[in-house]
């Protein structure tokens, strides 16, 4: 296809959203820029949980090396109420979940994620701040100011705002961004301290007035280091920024380094003498800030080629890691819909998507966090493993979107991952060349759209020639196949998949040289490698017995289930994706 010089998508803002935006803009085959205000990152340790979700995305990426090897593990979290010992919250996760919780300065997130997309040849323009933009129905023309004082004017297909909660995408837009701020002010810092409490844990400290509520709160996050940690405490009055001038907006929301005074360490080491488990000394101070907190949520995700994602749409408090994280995700979700939008091969409903499978997600956590920040985890009862999947963001799922399915309804206590779910990770699976078992998340490591085929001891392995074919033709080539096989499971048949010619005689312009549709599948991808599920970890975490095919989407959420397989019901569902 001729695509003329328009960019694809202009990105604004890169912070960990933006760059995730970019990043699998990038890796989906998309063209894009990403621009930001800033004339350097910032060197603050803001976010700093890294969710196991999140990791998993990383690994889809191509990039959870890097971040494996910057982050410090979390091991959980020790509380202390009045001066008591409270319970200690041990961050546990199911065997089957690659990788763990986890802290890494925020800094160090975009710097892993900027190498990243630098792999791709883009390249941050960073004091270029955009100043308003027009959209029509065949793009958006956005002016914005180079760190020169140049003007530019930028033609794309899409615009995504991931500038934050004053977002000028937004406002731009008009959207609504309902909620309200919380009274208390807080002052953060990075430090480390001497005490000998075990590396690897949170500290969660609060004293109680007379009245019962807290009056003084001490919560630390432990950070790459010595005994370094990011923590968060109460502003004491004279350090208050509160209706001084020069509030950018009326959402009082993060960071406020420039107005009021900066919190030195006398204020953190006075808070660590009232509430630190044991005696201690604060040092090595690397910034400190004031900071407040909302909680809003924008009133949708979209108008026309437009979008925003990750602090321009939702915004709440820090409990539980969640905002970086949530808006990784959105990144994620919105960024392969708009590279294959920019083809012109998308279905013409799959941009709404975006707003009807993350506006849910976002409206949830805003209420979750608020309040967990009032009432504790417990505001959400439910038994320990279901809280701390959630915690870890492992279910997030999107079972009412109009872009997965069809599938038939799930059963009241019917197991196992359905359409709209995250694709669960296993390991067991030989086969190939490697003499090593290897998990199903290194098969989807850097890959795009997925059609995973699944056969039971006397499942129909000749059929998946056929489906590899149709998902071939419908996806414009964008879908690699693979089959997993039972352990019991005849592999003769397979040796033999491949593209089935009379199945695709008219997808590819070469079959002009080949009148007669004999494509060579190798030549094309499309002979799927086949593994055996030597312990039957595949089998127990998907819950398949039979046959099964399972589309894999590159954000690793299931677009649909089909048990049994079939040609027509896999068309059904990629009609719903491409536009075919």
């Amino acid at each position: 296809m001729v695509r003329n010089q328009v960019l694809d998508v202009l990105v604004v803002g890169a912070g960990p959203v933006g760059l995730t935006a970019a990043a699998e803009l990038r890796r989906n085959g998309a063209g894009c820029r990403i621009v930001d205000r800033l004339p350097a990152r910032l060197p603050y340790a803001k976010a700093v949980g890294i969710q196991p979700r999140t990791m998993e995305i990383w690994d889809r990426m191509g990039m959870v090396r890097a971040a494996l090897e910057a982050a410090v593990p979390m091991h959980g979290q020790l509380t202390y109420m009045d001066g008591a010992e409270g319970a200690r919250i041990d961050l546990a996760l199911p065997p089957d979940v690659p990788y763990g919780f986890a802290a890494l300065p925020q800094y160090e997130t975009e710097r892993i994620i900027e190498e990243h997309l630098a792999r791709f040849g883009t390249r941050i323009e960073r004091g270029t701040e955009l100043v308003s933009f027009v959209q029509d129905g065949d793009g958006v023309v956005s002016r914005v100011t180079t760190s020169s004082g140049e003007e530019q004017e930028i033609r794309s297909r899409f615009l995504i705002g991931c500038d934050g909660a004053h977002s000028v995408v937004r406002k731009t837009l008009g959207l609504t961004f309902e909620g309200d701020a919380f009274p208390d002010e807080y002052m953060l810092a990075d430090v480390e301290v001497d005490w000998s409490l075990p590396q690897g844990y949170g500290v969660r400290a609060m004293h109680h007035g007379e009245d019962g509520a807290v009056d003084d709160l001490l919560v630390c996050i432990p950070l790459p280091g010595h005994r370094r940690y990011r923590m968060s405490m109460l502003v004491p009055p004279e350090l208050s920024a509160r209706g001084r001038p020069g509030e950018r907006d009326d959402v009082a929301h993060g960071l406020e380094p420039e107005r009021g005074r900066t919190p030195g360490l006398e204020h953190i080491q006075a808070v660590l003498d009232r509430l630190s488990p044991e005696p201690t000394t604060a040092s090595a101070m690397r910034w400190s800030s004031v900071f407040r907190i909302s909680h809003r949520l924008v009133n949708r995700y979209a108008n026309g080629r437009v979008f925003v994602a990750g602090d321009a749409a939702h915004i709440h408090p820090p409990t539980g890691a969640q905002g970086m994280n949530t808006g990784i995700q959105d990144a994620c979700n919105l960024a392969w819909k708009l590279a294959l939008a920019s083809t012109g091969r998308a279905h013409p409903r799959l941009l709404a998507s975006y707003d009807a499978e993350r506006r849910p997600v976002g409206e949830e956590v805003v209420g979750r966090t608020v309040r967990h920040a009032a009432e504790g985890v417990q505001a959400d009862p439910g038994d320990p493993a279901t809280i701390m999947l959630r915690e870890a963001q492992l279910l997030v799922a999107y079972p009412d979107s109009p872009i997965v399915g069809p599938a038939a309804p799930r059963n009241p206590g019917e197991e196992g991952p359905h359409a709209g779910d995250r694709a669960p990770d296993c390991g067991g699976l030989t086969g190939g060349v490697a003499t090593y078992p290897l998990r199903l998340y290194d098969l989807f490591r850097d890959r795009g759209h997925v059609l995973l085929l699944y056969a039971g001891t006397d499942g129909p392995v000749a059929s998946f020639g056929e489906l590899a074919s149709t998902a071939h033709r419908l996806s414009d080539g964008r879908m690699w196949t693979c089959v997993v096989l039972a352990e019991g499971a005849d592999m003769s048949e397979a040796a033999d998949l491949g593209l089935r010619a009379d199945a695709d005689a008219d997808a590819d312009p070469v079959t002009d040289a080949d009148a007669a549709g004999n494509l060579d599948a190798d030549a094309y991808g499309l002979r799927p490698p086949v593994f055996r599920d030597t312990r039957e970890e595949f089998r127990r975490a998907y819950r398949v017995t039979d046959s099964a095919a399972f589309v894999v989407r590159p954000d690793g959420y299931l677009g649909t289930r089909l048990t049994p397989v079939a040609a027509p019901e896999l068309s059904a569902h990629l009609s719903r994706v491409f536009d075919v």
